[in-house]
Formats: structure tokens, C-alpha cells, sequence
């Protein structure tokens, strides 16, 4: 039996890793945060945002984890609210952990916007300079750093560069999360923002596998990407979804600004650590998932 500390679980992703683990018989789960998942679920009261290292060791010490999953983000908010959480509570987490549970592992979700601009084409690997160009990306890129620096004082931590996670839960702020809402609300008329932008999207559940692989492989690589492997434009996300929904309505698509140059225009992740050292590799096809969104939130258009 594994005892899992599941920190971030009411959140997108973090709710796909709980889905995986609950039913585990050989798991054990515990989650930490501001609010349960479930009201039957054992659960730590904790505000990772402002908790300090002495809070956290508390917390690490009532779990008694074997595995620690930091499935925490925050992706809007100002620059400085995404910094307390993407970056400042982890090293704090980190630090709680080389204090009291140094030889606990970790795996931490980060992100590929942590990369930023990529050669259009080209697979990112793990060993791709890392250049942000907002502020997700760059606090994102914030927590992995002071992990490697833990890692040198002996944590053993995972930091799993996730690309753009899709599935059911959603949440109504990203893009695909707009159109549902849009579907749901059997608007006449779907209007979103640019799409012509390629994006490596990966089945939330999938990502979920990847984590409790990450948490069970004996001795993995630090950074490993975790995506679909192909890239895809955005514009054929949505058509796909609209033709799920058997929406046949007009799209409006917004025009790109006029100056691009410092945006990610492609994304796909080189896969190939994830499938040697994780024995992962995503299962679902971006059909079988937008069908799964669609499903939950609305009947198909009459």
C-alpha cells in the first residue's frame, strides 16, 4: 500500500489524479488544500499560496506520505499571484520536505509554456533551452528551477513539463473550455479568439497515468514531457468539437495582433523519455476525448 499526499486536488488535473487514484486498491489518499474534493475523502486543511515551511513539515508529518503529488497552479491573476503559487510555494514545499521527508518523492506538475518559443517542426525535448514568454510560463519555470536546486541537496524530485491537458472538467476559462460553454448555451454563433496556432493536446486522464508512473518508477529522470506527441492547430480542436456537438453554425474567429513575434505559434513534445523511463505513453485519441467533454456537459444538438 502507497500513501499518496495529493496537494491541488480540486483543480483540473489535480481532480483526473485523484479520479486514478481513489479507485487504486494498492493506493492510499490524502489530499491538502483549501477545500475537499469529497466530503468522505480525508483531507488537510491548507492554503499552499501562504502556508510556510514549518505549516507544510506539520502537514508532511500527519500525512506520513510516501509519495507527495503537487498538482497545484495558478495559470490567471496578476504576475505576482502566479508567482506565490507556481514558484514560491514550491520552494517552500521543497523545503519543508528536505527538512522533514527528504527521501519522499515528489512529482510536481509543471509546464510546457515553461519552454516558450520553439523551432516550428521540431519535437521539444527535455534538453530544449527553456525561454518563457509570460508570466505562467515563467513562474512555472520558477518552482521547476528551485526543485533542481533541491534535488542537488538530496530531494528526490520529478517535475513532470505537462503541454496542454484537455478532458473532461475543463475549466470554462481556456479556449476549448469558451467553446463548451458557447456549445452548451446553444449560442448561434461561435465566437473565439485567434486559432490558427498548434498546440500539443493530451487527454487529462492520460496525464493523470503519467503521474502515478512517475510516482512508482523506481529511479526516473528529473524532467520528463508528458503530451500527445503531435502537434495540432487549434482550428481543427474546435472544428472537431463543433462537429461533435453537431453545431453547423458560423465560427468567428478573431484576428491575430499584428505583431506574433513574441508569442508560441507550435508545440509538440518529444515523448521519448516519458516512454523509456515512465513505460508511458498517452492511450486516448483527441476524438476520444472531445466526444468525453462533450458528453459530460450537454446532449448533441437535435
Amino acid at each position: 500500500m502507497t500513501r499518496y499526499l495529493l496537494l491541488g486536488a480540486s483543480g483540473f488535473l489535480g481532480r483526473h489524479v485523484w479520479d486514478r487514484l481513489v479507485t487504486d486498491p494498492e493506493a492510499r489518499l490524502l489530499t491538502a488544500g483549501r477545500r475537499p474534493v469529497d466530503s468522505g475523502q480525508a483531507h488537510l486543511r491548507l492554503d499552499l499560496a501562504t502556508a510556510g515551511v514549518r505549516e507544510l513539515g506539520d502537514v508532511l508529518a500527519a500525512a506520513n506520505p510516501d509519495v507527495v503529488i503537487n498538482a497545484a497552479g495558478m495559470v490567471g491573476g496578476t504576475p505576482a499571484e502566479q508567482a506565490a503559487v507556481n514558484t514560491t510555494a514550491v520552494g517552500r514545499l521543497a523545503e519543508a520536505m528536505l527538512r522533514t521527508r527528504p527521501t519522499t518523492r515528489l512529482v510536481h506538475i509543471g509546464s510546457a509554456a515553461e519552454y516558450g518559443r520553439v523551432r516550428t517542426g521540431i519535437a521539444v525535448a527535455e534538453d530544449t533551452p527553456a525561454h518563457p514568454v509570460a508570466a505562467y510560463g515563467v513562474t512555472k519555470l520558477g518552482g521547476t528551477q528551485l526543485l533542481r536546486l533541491a534535488r542537488v541537496a538530496g530531494l528526490d524530485a520529478v517535475v513532470l513539463r505537462v503541454f496542454n491537458p484537455v478532458g473532461p472538467g475543463i475549466p470554462e476559462g481556456s479556449l476549448l473550455g469558451r467553446l463548451v460553454r458557447q456549445l452548451r448555451d446553444r449560442e448561434p454563433e461561435i465566437r473565439l479568439g485567434p486559432l490558427g496556432d498548434h498546440r500539443d493536446f493530451v487527454d487529462a486522464r492520460d496525464v493523470a497515468n503519467a503521474v502515478v508512473a512517475a510516482a512508482r518508477v523506481s529511479t526516473p529522470r528529473w524532467l520528463i514531457n508528458v503530451g500527445s506527441g503531435r502537434a495540432t492547430q487549434v482550428r481543427e480542436l474546435v472544428r472537431a468539437l463543433l462537429s461533435i456537438a453537431g453545431h453547423d453554425g458560423p465560427l468567428h474567429e478573431a484576428e491575430p495582433p499584428p505583431d506574433r513575434s513574441a508569442l508560441v505559434s507550435w508545440q509538440a513534445a518529444d515523448l521519448t523519455v516519458a516512454r523509456r523511463v515512465l513505460g508511458w505513453r498517452p492511450t486516448r485519441t483527441l476524438t476520444t476525448t472531445l466526444t468525453d467533454v462533450w458528453r459530460e456537459v450537454a446532449c448533441p444538438f437535435p
